[in-house]
């Protein structure tokens, strides 16, 4: 497409897609900056050193098909700015070779693969000879280096030459065809549509991942994950308007090309989006047509050793989303976990990885939650029931609980677990987490054991920022009473320096014996309004406070003193260290009230029944005098983990919940029946 000073950038597939990902008034002004109707001279000087080039063309049916071309290097030429021409040869062998007639659109993509560079381009053929053809350029824009595996080339034959294997019209896919697409790190895939000025517009673009990536249906149906990109979304905005597609995997080693033309479908909602890792949406293709030419490139590439990119590392595969699409379907089962690896995180805090031991996946996590565990220490006679922040971010693929040695279940954790050892869990849970996209800053506060939540967003921040290419701004505020007690050193250490001064550090210690400021520590005493205010440029800023109750009230009690609102404040609201929050006696009026005369209480699995009287406790309390175990954490509403089912009935809180509550279900630890009307007598049953 030729672009006029006023054309729109996107056509209204891009731009339905911009507005999903809430970028579309970023991406307009984008737009008009990047995309060109000419190559610069950067790109310009790019083409001629490309031995391949893959292209985008659309046949007389209105089927679009992806080929690579290859040639010595030099065949790609820009004889002025508006202009790419290619030295190029006719080959009926590639079926995208009926759509390089004069007047055909075509899009294409040089890429080299043994560098990571990338422009893409879009125009139209002037063919006034077999051998060659001229592409005006429509537009023309740079792409980023991601989920480009490295790769060296080197001919094998003159590219002149053709195969003297005969390529392969299949009416659906074969074993060597199957292998090629399961085997795929990489492939091309070519869209188009026809814009209103009645243009037509071809996109060719590059797709990368791990091994495997594309998921062969049992109908043949392709689904690709789409990962974090550009935002431009030109190969998914095609779809929604058009949804055809064209395809082409090739296999490195041999030079054989896959090509498939069939139809597209965008998939915006689905329970394996948030399954597979760094999937941000998914799509499947319908193969229509397939074409298998062995030999049919005289290239051989070569893996570079450590040649896969970060990005693509940073992605998951089916078999780990199909493994958590298993496990998400035992949200409130106690499932057993191996304790894989025992490490010393500081002289008081050991940190526990666990791994599932039931053949099912992970259930994902969102950074700053934790994690229900069930175990029978020595000398107890039931098994006892705790929660532990999960101190690793959901990208680590593993959960990971680092338990300060104090209480009960900690010393036996201390003591007595080994690497090896069984520990039942449930679903992750808990509303303490992060957002690592938002562009507010971050203040992260910790005091001593504190940390876990703040280690597991942190790691988040960092993974996510690489992932996006978008580091949210944090600051890091850790205190501890020694260099000895503080935990995760070199962890925080290695996240800063990867950070690149988006995040910022400042430890504290209450007891500098042995430790060097400014190589252990940036300050003395304690993390209080007087240091945040010596320290942080106040601005708009969103905190998050872990730590003991007199610490996370005092820091709660002085933002709130700077008008800092309630709603930028966020603690973990566990155990107790729990905040009385400015907004909780709002909150209080909005709940049912107690009731004021006694209440049958019948508990429906266990057949039992009890009488509560007011005054005498919450239902878990009653519950337990009864001679029942239910589940239970913290005994404050907070971690959710007595969560039970109402069968009728209905409870009031002694205290406002934080931890997420249907309206058929009761927090039993800070619950007890509710007052009715008209129903004297009437008893509350529970699933119990």
């Amino acid at each position: 497409m030729n672009r006029t000073e006023n054309a729109a950038p996107w056509h209204a597939g891009e731009i339905t897609l911009q507005k999903k990902a809430g970028v579309a008034e970023r991406m307009s002004e984008i737009g008009q900056r990047v995309l060109r109707d000419h190559l610069i001279d950067q790109h310009r000087d790019f083409y001629p050193q490309l031995p391949f080039i893959v292209l985008g063309t659309v046949d007389t049916r209105g089927d679009v098909w992806a080929t690579l071309r290859a040639a010595h290097p030099g065949f790609l030429h820009s004889p002025d700015i508006h202009t790419l021409s290619v030295n190029l040869g006719r080959d009926p062998a590639d079926p995208a070779d009926a759509g390089m007639n004069d007047g055909d659109a075509i899009g294409m993509l040089g890429i080299e693969l043994h560098t990571r560079r990338r422009n893409r381009l879009n125009g139209m053929i002037h063919r006034q000879r077999n051998d060659g053809f001229d592409v005006t350029i429509g537009q023309s824009y740079g792409n980023c280096p991601q989920y480009i595996q490295l790769r060296d080339f080197e001919f094998v034959r003159d590219p002149s030459e053709r195969t003297d294997q005969p390529a392969l019209h299949l009416a659906e896919l074969d074993g060597r065809a199957k292998d090629m697409i399961k085997n795929a790190d990489t492939f091309f895939v070519a869209s188009y549509v026809d814009r209103e000025n009645g243009q037509r517009q071809v996109d060719v673009s590059h797709r990368g991942g791990k091994a495997g990536f594309v998921r062969i249906g049992s109908d043949g149906v392709l689904t690709v994950p789409d990962f974090a990109g550009n935002l431009f979304f030109n190969t998914l905005g095609n779809f929604l308007v058009n949804p055809k597609a064209g395809l082409v995997f090739a296999d490195f080693d041999s030079g054989e090309l896959l090509q498939l033309t069939g139809e597209a479908e965008v998939i915006l909602e689905s329970p394996e989006l948030s399954a597979f890792q760094g999937a941000e949406r998914l799509w499947r293709f319908t193969p229509r047509q397939i074409v298998r030419r062995p030999g049919a490139l005289p290239l051989r590439w070569k893996f570079r050793e450590r040649g896969w990119s970060p990005n693509s590392l940073m992605t998951g595969s089916w078999d780990d989303a199909a493994s958590r699409l298993k496990a998400a379907e035992l949200p409130t089962a106690w499932r057993p976990f191996r304790v894989a690896k025992i490490v010393d995180e500081s002289a008081v805090i050991r940190s526990f990885h666990l791994e599932p031991a039931d053949g099912n996946g992970l259930i994902p996590h969102l950074p700053g939650q934790h994690l229900p565990i069930r175990l029978t220490p020595k000398g107890a006679d039931k098994p006892v029931f705790r929660t532990f922040t999960l101190s690793t971010a959901p990208s680590d693929g593993l959960y990971r609980i680092s338990v300060k040695r104090e209480g009960l279940v900690s010393r036996h954790l201390h003591d007595t677990i080994r690497e090896g050892d069984i520990i039942e869990a449930r679903a992750p849970a808990g509303l303490f987490t992060i957002d690592a996209t938002e562009k507010r800053p971050a203040v992260l506060l910790a005091a001593g054991i504190g940390i876990t939540p703040l280690i597991a967003m942190l790691r988040h921040i960092v993974y996510e920022g690489f992932r996006k290419r978008y580091i949210r701004p944090t600051w890091l505020f850790y205190s501890a009473h020694s260099k000895a007690d503080r935990a995760f050193d070199r962890e925080i250490e290695d996240l800063v320096a990867a950070a690149q001064g988006m995040i910022r550090l400042v430890r504290v210690l209450s007891n500098s014996v042995g430790s060097t400021a400014g190589e252990d520590y940036e300050r003395i005493g304690r993390i209080d309004m007087p240091l945040l205010t010596s320290v942080l440029p106040f601005n708009d800023y969103d905190f998050y406070l872990c730590g003991p109750p007199t610490f996370m009230q005092s820091i709660y009690d002085g933002l709130t003193g700077l008008n800092v609102a309630d709603a930028r404040i966020h603690a973990e609201a566990f155990g107790p260290a729990s905040l009385v929050r400015k907004s909780d006696a709002s909150k209080a009026l909005l709940l049912d009230t107690p009731a004021q005369t006694s209440v049958p209480v019948q508990f429906m699995r266990s057949a039992k029944e009890a009488r509560w009287e007011p005054g005498s406790g919450t239902l878990l309390e009653l519950a337990e005098a009864r001679g029942l175990s239910p589940q239970f954490s913290c005994r404050l509403g907070n971690c959710g983990s007595c969560r039970t089912k109402i069968i009728a009935g209905r409870v009031a809180y002694t205290r406002t919940p934080t931890a997420p509550v249907g309206e058929d279900e009761a927090l039993i630890c800070c619950s007890v029946p509710a007052a009715t009307e008209g129903d004297e007598g009437q008893p509350l049953q529970l699933d119990l």
